[in-house]
């Protein structure tokens, strides 16, 4: 059984969109995968959370992601990644071309559809590029401006 519809996490990721992400880069990001709200996410918490997404998609049921059901999620990831920057000052929402889960990275046999798994491999590569100090989690520190 399915929690979410993909409409109603559409609605999920944009609430929250207002003066807290707008100030802050990758409040919106902590704020929808902080599963216990201490303001860091685990590599648990990203697999979790990116778990219940694909779920959440995968309308038929059958475990695999075909390309209408990838298609409404990067459909309804392109909509929260633009009410994102609307409300970033300076466009620091999540919606660079190359961030996120690009089916490309995670069609790994290239076979057309998605499997849970091959969806959620990815986890750990994002997660390492992300946690820019390696401390373990990824915080409002690890998004913004680089600082070399």
């Amino acid at each position: 059984m399915k929690p979410l519809t993909p409409l109603a996490l559409a609605a999920l990721l944009s609430l929250g969109a207002g003066a807290a992400f707008a100030q802050t880069p990758g409040a919106h990001f902590i704020e929808n995968f902080d599963d216990n709200g201490d303001g860091q996410i685990t590599l648990e918490e990203l697999r979790l959370k990116r778990g219940d997404i694909f779920y959440m998609f995968d309308q038929d049921e059958n475990g695999v992601l075909d390309s209408a059901e990838y298609d409404l999620f990067d459909e309804t990831r392109a909509a929260d990644h633009a009410e994102e920057g609307a409300g970033a000052k300076g466009g620091h929402g999540g919606g660079r071309k190359g961030e996120g889960m690009a089916r490309e990275a995670t069609d790994l046999d290239g076979d057309g559809q998605v499997t849970l798994e091959e969806f959620l491999a990815s986890s750990e590569d994002w997660f390492a590029r992300k946690d820019r100090n390696g401390d373990g989690v990824i915080t409002a520190a690890d998004f913004g401006p680089h600082r070399d």
